[in-house]
């Protein structure tokens, strides 16, 4: 009866790390689809893209603040 529980127990537990091994592969495998690698690269470049895009607007508007700085101290 103990052989038969324990021949149980290694076989459910081997078939549960089969199972769960299989899942992870397969998930690995499916990051890195040509598919799922070129749309995570667009968003890559979009979010690069983004962030230059507000950094060149803020230094727009802090070069005309200090322009306009510069202005009224000319002034008289």
């Amino acid at each position: 009866m103990r052989r038969i529980f324990w021949l149980a127990l290694g076989l459910g537990a081997g078939a549960t790390t089969a199972v769960m091994a299989s899942r992870w592969t397969r998930q690995q495998a499916q990051k890195v689809a040509p598919a799922n690698l070129a749309r995570q690269l667009g968003e890559g470049a979009r979010d690069v893209g983004s962030l230059i895009a507000q950094a060149a607007k803020e230094f727009r508007e802090g070069a005309a603040q200090k322009e306009a700085e510069v202005r009224s101290s000319l002034s008289p």
